[in-house]
């Protein structure tokens, strides 16, 4: 029965790496192990200048391919004009061609690589390119992302006291279409609120469409860690198919799928705290797209029917751009689903409420660090009869375990009555060999579940818990909480009771000290959240082995 119970424990802890693996590569776009990938059509699109993308046959707005896409090549980038506009969270710069916003620094996070300076989402730089751009299709020759604008003139800071901040870009006549491109900026937000208004000055009615795309290469955001994985790339939303990552690679190959049409949703580029996004509430017909565009440089975007304008009238259409930090409960405000872009893999049904208690418990505590000690604290009292029931049967295991060793080593040499001694001591004894592993496997979904909490949460990103520790999402400076890990660790397989094969025994020796070797490079608020389960654990553990009379 030992046997039995080393081998169910082998399982456990396959089956929680097999877990772990799978909410990883679910994490990172990947389809799971568990349910296939649902068939859907692979959005493709037609090859388009600088990535422009043509516009298909949508709901009350089809128009043909040919005619969606601009002939006239990008202007050179000397003729183009940028504007800084600050707000109290951001500091952006918009170019006149195409009125795009081609970088956005948030003044509320630091940066992982430079403390002085911010984080800077959106940029357009010789090392990164990502940028937010809309424009014109359906009509030939309309203007679009790559036509030069007007920047009109207004303030370009928000001035105390104000709440918004508006930047306007006008297009030259094209196609016989007006294009009038406002941003809304807003005090305390990270959402840009977008008006395009369409003046049709030409002799016919004309039904332009409208496209909203963020443009990203595929290269990993900055502060990346090499020990674990965060998905980059664009994501969509509907309300059928719910969140949905494309992988950067499946893009290149031309093998992402993804709802291509739909009457709601969303597109997103996503990274690790930080995602950009273009947003549309109202319920109206949409198609999506995501393409590559040059070498190591893809779009996801959106296409919009804007309804027919007859000559001398206009059409518009609001839209909103967010570009910030993944604050949960901010996000979820925002638009359905848009929470999402946090993601929490394969356990995000447990780590949503989880997340909201950490959450609950950081308005009570005002800091993270005690929030996360708290929580480990509150699921151990709701996990604590569990537990106790497996740490009685490892202590009642612990106490026969003499019986047991001097029983296999006099009986080595026939394994069938070994067997039948080892069932009748556990008869008398009333020992439960796997009784240990069932508790351990029922929490096991909620710790991994925590794991993803804390790795996921920019609102922990440079937040501080004690002395030495300044930021909870990096890792210890001075390895003190993984050394402590690794010191209870081991002081836990010591309070267990040891195999009675050698070879068993060592590893268990040998596996906690692999295990926390990943933990000197983890954030010190995820080691931290194992500190305080192992040392709940090995209270928990002595006191019952001292109740039971069992020798540590």
């Amino acid at each position: 029965m030992t046997d039995i119970r080393r081998t169910v424990l082998w399982v456990v802890f396959t089956m929680s790496l097999v877990l772990l693996w799978d909410g990883w590569q679910k994490h990172n776009g990947h389809p799971s192990m568990f349910s296939p990938a649902p068939a859907k059509p692979v959005a493709t699109a037609a090859s388009a200048p600088a990535g422009v993308p043509s516009a298909a046959a949508l709901p009350g707005g089809a128009t043909a391919a040919a005619a969606a896409t601009p002939t006239g090549a990008a202007p050179a980038p000397t003729a183009s004009e940028t504007v800084v506009i600050s707000t109290d969270v951001i500091k952006a710069t918009l170019d006149s061609q195409g009125g795009s916003l081609v970088r956005v620094e948030l003044l509320k996070h630091k940066d992982e690589s430079d403390p002085s300076g911010h984080v800077v989402v959106l940029n357009r730089s010789a090392q990164h390119h990502y940028v937010a751009q809309t424009g014109l299709v359906g009509v030939a020759g309309a203007p679009n992302h790559l036509n030069l604008m007007t920047l009109q003139p207004g303030a370009r800071t928000l001035s105390e006291g104000a709440q918004e901040l508006l930047v306007r870009f006008e297009s030259p006549e094209m196609g016989g279409l007006k294009l009038i491109k406002t941003y809304s900026f807003k005090r305390g937000t990270y959402a840009v609120a977008v008006k395009h208004e369409v003046q049709n000055v030409s002799a016919a009615p004309v039904s332009p469409q409208l496209y909203v795309q963020l443009m990203r290469d595929g290269s990993a955001g900055p502060g990346e860690s090499s020990f674990y994985s965060t998905f980059t790339g664009p994501a969509i939303y509907t309300e059928k198919s719910k969140f949905h990552k494309v992988d950067f690679k499946d893009i290149e190959k031309g093998k992402a799928e993804f709802e291509k049409n739909s009457g709601d949703g969303w597109v997103a580029m996503v990274q690790h705290y930080f995602a950009s996004a273009w947003l549309r509430n109202a319920a109206g017909p949409r198609e999506f797209y995501a393409k590559k565009v040059d070498t190591n440089l893809y779009s996801v975007g959106m296409v919009f029917p804007m309804g027919q304008a007859a000559p001398g009238a206009s059409v518009s259409a609001e839209d909103t751009l967010f570009v910030g930090p993944q604050e949960e409960n901010k996000l979820a405000a925002l638009a359905p689903g848009l929470e999402l872009v946090k993601d929490y893999g394969w356990f995000t049904i447990l780590s949503k409420p989880l997340f909201w208690l950490l959450n609950f418990l950081h308005e009570q505590l005002g800091n993270w660090g005690w929030s996360i000690i708290a929580l480990v604290v509150l699921l151990k009292i709701a996990f604590y009869w569990l537990n106790a029931s497996a740490y009685r049967s490892m202590a009642k295991m612990k106490a026969v375990n003499p019986r047991i060793m001097e029983m296999r080593e006099r009986l080595k040499d026939k394994p069938q009555q070994m067997q039948q001694e080892m069932m009748k001591i556990y008869r008398e004894e009333k020992v439960n060999p796997i009784g240990s592993c069932l508790p351990i496997f029922l929490q096991m979904p909620f710790f991994i579940a925590l794991y993803w909490v804390l790795l996921s949460s920019v609102e922990m990103r440079h937040a501080p818990w004690i002395g030495w520790i300044v930021d909870l999402s990096a890792k210890d400076p001075y390895f003190i909480l993984p050394l402590l890990m690794t010191a209870t660790s081991l002081l836990q397989v010591w309070l267990n009771p040891a195999p009675p094969d050698p070879v068993q025994a060592k590893m268990m020796w040998i596996m906690p000290l692999a295990f926390s070797v990943m933990f000197f490079f983890f954030p010190a608020g995820l080691v931290l959240y194992w500190l305080v389960n192992n040392i709940l654990s090995i209270a928990q553990q002595w006191m019952i082995n001292k109740r039971m009379g069992v020798q540590n």
